[in-house]
């Protein structure tokens, strides 16, 4: 709880908690931001996936539970969701809360998923392949490495990891199988990749960052989140997000610019007859990147980009 996230004072600043205000934190970890968004008054919903934060903030809030289904514990000001946050709008009803004033994403693995080698998150640990946020999911990293077949491994590992050598690993991998540890599986990539690409970065990186996105669902949960998010904001209320690479950045991106400007006429009409009016407005022209301070004390921060956008409206037809 001690650990200051990433991008934390520029977070709690741009979304703008204050007291009355309900903020959702659709990924709670450990509490960071959270804890900034109680101290300054706010109300906090907060989800995660991952039992084991969850039962963290439990104890250090000392949260009541209040549902088995789904998961809920809570005092006055917190309140706390084993839940994935594409669940938002299923979660909301449950509560009785129609609209929120601000909702926040700091997308991909906390470092203490990271950190604890038992989860399989990272090459840098020898350990069984697991890659499960939700430890209670039944479809593991193992699965994946394991059970896919030779295209839909390469279609993963290029995808999600944008890896140029995908084809060449994923058949390395199928020909190495059964694989059942995070080091067996970094040595059958290294295998697979030329000399010159060992060099240039952890040869790993880019095929564990596409088998954990597969195993978690994580860009079609980040879609339907940002979806039911702007659905349940308040107007006036702010969307924040984190991302720490080009894919969650790229929907982030796609969405706010399509949400601001959604008209669909041809450029060739001189005005517009579709109806569509933006929705929202984004406070942030480019993405705000952490300070090189930061990202010195920091490794994880290195990479982050905050992308928020402010509701101006709902969406109506013209003529309704």
């Amino acid at each position: 709880m001690n650990h200051v996230p990433v991008l934390f004072k520029e977070s709690i600043d741009l979304l703008e908690p204050t007291p009355g205000k309900v903020i959702v934190d659709c990924t709670l970890g450990r509490g960071g931001h959270t804890k900034g968004f109680l101290d300054s008054g706010a109300k906090v919903i907060g989800f995660d996936q991952d039992i084991e934060a969850i039962q963290e903030v439990v104890e250090s809030y000392q949260l009541k539970k209040v549902s088995d289904e789904p998961l809920i514990y809570q005092n006055d000001q917190l309140i706390v969701v084993h839940a994935n946050f594409s669940k938002i709008s299923t979660v909301l009803a449950k509560l009785e809360i129609l609209e929120v004033d601000s909702i926040f994403w700091d997308l991909g693995v906390s470092s203490p998923q990271f950190d604890n080698p038992s989860r399989g998150f990272s090459y840098r640990f020898d350990a069984k392949l697991d890659m499960r946020m939700d430890q209670t999911q039944d479809v593991s990293a193992w699965d994946i490495v394991n059970t896919c077949e030779l295209d839909q491994l390469t279609t993963i590992i290029r995808e999600f990891g944008e890896e140029r050598y995908a084809r060449r690993i994923a058949r390395q991998i199928v020909s190495d199988r059964p694989i059942d540890t995070t080091f067996e599986l970094t040595e059958t990539i290294k295998k697979a990749m030329p000399a010159r690409a060992l060099a240039e970065q952890h040869p790993a990186k880019r095929t564990f960052q596409a088998i954990r996105i597969a195993v978690n669902n994580e860009l079609a949960a980040l879609e339907d989140s940002l979806e039911s998010g702007l659905r349940h904001l308040k107007l006036g209320g702010r969307l924040g997000v984190i991302s720490f690479h080009s894919l969650e950045d790229r929907i982030v991106k796609e969405f706010f610019k399509k949400k601001q400007d959604p008209c669909t006429c041809p450029k060739t009409i001189p005005y517009c007859v579709c109806g569509k009016k933006p929705t929202i407005k984004i406070i942030t022209r480019k993405p705000i990147v952490p300070a090189t301070l930061e990202t010195e004390e920091n490794r994880r921060a290195h990479s982050s980009k905050l992308r928020v956008a402010e509701k101006i409206s709902e969406f109506k037809e013209v003529g309704k």
